[in-house]
């Protein structure tokens, strides 16, 4: 690799991408991003563009195409300065289209048993909820919540596929100190009560044993706005810490994390330096992690 590019790859799943250039640290003489295939993975992967465009080269920030992926393969992201000497420092975001159910972009990586087409299918959450008894959901799927609001009164979180020396755990909180309130649970074990009308006032989710998966977690408490939360320990309460869960919904998904690009073999000067960002899309209330 020369110079003047940067370069990248991201293994794919079958499925339809939006590969979004974001933003560029030089916004007067931003670098170009240009997609394709891996070698050997062009049958894999359609490449779709804007009816104008006559290249998979996106030229400025806020300009996108789509991927269309039939057989998991691998896309390259090349990103080339403007000019001579020019910044090579650019944000891509790879953003799954869904039709149905969610899938996931995956990084290689054979760590904690997470193969390259690696996913969090087979996650289960359960949630009781008042009058309804138990509720059982996959990962992203809303118990009670925005559109019929209940009082959940405990949860559950089962994983038997969960990749190895990942470890779980998470707790419920109650109102006014009740007994166990906070006690943190390992995965499968069921926190908080049934049938004694007792609300959940805040969620307590932990992982630990890798750095690759993080929870996504969203939970709607009684008179509040819906509180969004990402990391590898997330708290979930209502604005006085006394509000009651009425739906919740949590799943486990890789870290977006921005990766450093390998190094050229010659050494880069000091006005080219940069580099390309190539992560997965986040909803525009939260930051990007790096």
């Amino acid at each position: 690799m020369s110079d003047a590019e940067q370069q990248k790859v991201v293994n794919l799943d079958r499925g339809l991408f939006f590969v979004n250039y974001r933003s560029a640290e030089d916004s007067l003489s931003p670098p170009h991003v240009t997609v394709a295939p891996a070698l050997g993975h062009e049958r894999r992967m359609e490449i779709i563009l804007h009816p104008d465009a006559t290249e998979p080269t996106l030229w400025e920030p806020n300009s996108g195409l789509v991927v269309r992926v039939t057989t998991p393969g691998t896309l390259q992201v090349q990103v080339q300065p403007m000019r001579l000497g020019g910044s090579q420092a650019a944000v891509v975001r790879i953003e799954p289209i869904q039709s149905g159910r969610a899938r996931v972009v995956t990084a290689q990586s054979e760590s904690l048993g997470l193969h390259a087409n690696a996913t969090t299918e087979g996650l289960k959450v359960l949630g009781h909820v008042a009058g309804r008894g138990d509720v059982t959901v996959g990962p992203n799927a809303w118990i009670a919540g925005p559109t019929a609001p209940s009082r959940v009164e405990g949860v559950a979180l089962e994983w038997p596929e969960k990749p190895v020396g990942l470890d779980i755990r998470y707790a419920v909180q109650f109102a006014n100190g009740q007994a166990g309130s906070g006690r943190m649970v390992p995965l499968g074990a069921y926190a908080g009560t049934r049938g004694r009308a007792l609300p959940i006032t805040g969620v307590v989710l932990e992982m630990s044993g890798t750095d690759e998966l993080e929870f996504v977690a969203e939970a709607g408490f009684l008179n509040a706005p819906t509180l969004r939360a990402v990391g590898k320990r997330v708290v979930l309460s209502g604005p006085t810490n006394r509000e009651p869960l009425v739906g919740i919904r949590i799943g486990i998904e890789r870290i977006a994390a921005a990766e450093q690009v390998a190094a050229p073999m010659k050494p880069r000067k000091p006005a080219g330096s940069g580099r390309v960002r190539v992560f997965r899309s986040r909803p525009r209330q939260e930051s990007p992690v790096t």
